[in-house]
């Protein structure tokens, strides 16, 4: 029984090709119209930004700010982005890594690709970005959504193990200088319950892509006995592509090579840290900077206004107050930093959202399509 339903599942539905609606995914849950997710969604994430832009600049005197912003050498910010980018080629080189079981694409196609899928995360909340990423993909090469919405799941699993290695690693920096306030206990408290969640993400994947058979089973199982017929073929031709997508956790070598990338990728990132420091009066050690890139980015999964708004900036601010430096001047530099993050991934996602030829109303009317197919 298990194997005439896989069977049906996988070849019985026509494959999805480029411009066509791949059946049987759920509609996500998020238009590209009027800039907003849902609506409650949409102002949730407003609400966060807002109160953590207020923990970021209360207490802070604009004109010192703007002294700290003035006085600034923004040359520094041409190596800083070219650390950047280098970050960024290496996430596109992971992707292309893990999407091999599926189909052998080159870096040529994934480079673009990922950088559409900044921008999508830049400009709109929930990460929509990420949707937009699959979307594209599946359109250039006809890889099915869900399959390689599970490496990018799989790929924010490994960022988040490497970001709270971080923070575990450089604590002692922070101890060092706070060691009278709670912000270290509150910050391990916090280390250790997302590395569990983290940790514990990595193990299902990986014992899903070891016994993808035995996995797929207890799916088929759950399915016939949870869902109502009317959406059974339709949540198992789902997670059937979406374990499918996990092949390449299935080699120890291959983990450890995508880890081993995960740690180079956000390496980089903290070097554009580093080389962006060197624009204002302050030092710390890199360490240091690797323990705020951990606490800011690990902050960036909360709900928020698009662009991670408040999110990456009260957090960014605290980390190098707590090390000493200045209100205004920590202000400043996360004020730019962010901005240097945001606004050339997002032009260059831009560029390439356009050399596609994909309008939103085209992706708009698709996903409309395909909550109707």
């Amino acid at each position: 029984m298990y194997k005439a339903a896989r069977a049906a599942l996988l070849y019985a539905r026509p494959r999805p090709g480029p411009g066509k609606p791949e059946n049987g995914l759920p509609a996500p849950t998020w238009t590209i119209s009027g800039g907003s997710l849902k609506r409650w969604q949409f102002w949730i994430g407003l609400a966060v930004s807002a109160i953590f832009l207020w923990l970021a600049l209360r207490g802070l005197q604009l004109d010192e700010l703007w002294e700290a912003l003035r006085g600034a050498r923004y040359a520094w910010l041409i190596p800083g982005i070219a650390a950047y980018f280098v970050a960024v080629w290496a996430r596109a080189w992971r992707w292309h890594y893990l999407l091999r079981p599926l189909k052998r694409i080159p870096l040529r196609t994934t480079f673009p690709v990922v950088a559409i899928g900044y921008m999508g995360n830049n400009i709109y909340p929930a990460r929509a970005g990420e949707v937009l990423r699959a979307y594209v993909l599946r359109r250039r090469e006809a890889v099915p959504m869900s399959a390689s919405l599970a490496t990018i799941v799989v790929e924010r699993a490994f960022d988040g193990i490497v970001m709270l290695g971080f923070v575990f690693l450089n604590l002692s920096e922070l101890a060092g200088v706070t060691a009278d306030s709670g912000l270290v206990g509150d910050i391990r408290t916090l280390a250790v319950l997302g590395a569990a969640g983290f940790l514990l993400a990595v193990l299902a994947f990986l014992l899903m892509a070891v016994f993808q058979p035995q996995a797929e089973r207890i799916v088929v199982w759950l399915a016939q006995r949870l869902l109502p017929r009317r959406w059974r073929e339709q949540a198992l031709g789902l997670a059937v592509r979406f374990l499918s997508g996990l092949a390449s956790l299935r080699s120890g070598r291959d983990t450890l090579l995508v880890l081993g990338t995960s740690v180079v990728i956000w390496l980089f990132e903290t070097l554009k840290y580093w080389l962006v420091m060197h624009a204002f009066p302050f030092e710390v050690s890199f360490f240091a900077l690797m323990l705020m890139n951990g606490i800011v980015n690990l902050a960036t999964t909360i709900p928020s206004a698009p662009g991670y708004l408040g999110t990456f900036d009260a957090p960014g601010i605290a980390v190098l107050v707590a090390f000493g430096v200045g209100r205004a001047t920590a202000a400043g530099y996360t004020l730019v930093l962010h901005a240097a993050l945001w606004l050339p991934i997002t032009v260059l996602g831009a560029y390439y959202m356009a050399r596609e030829s994909l309008s939103w109303r085209e992706v708009r009317a698709e996903v409309a399509t395909q909550a109707q197919g």
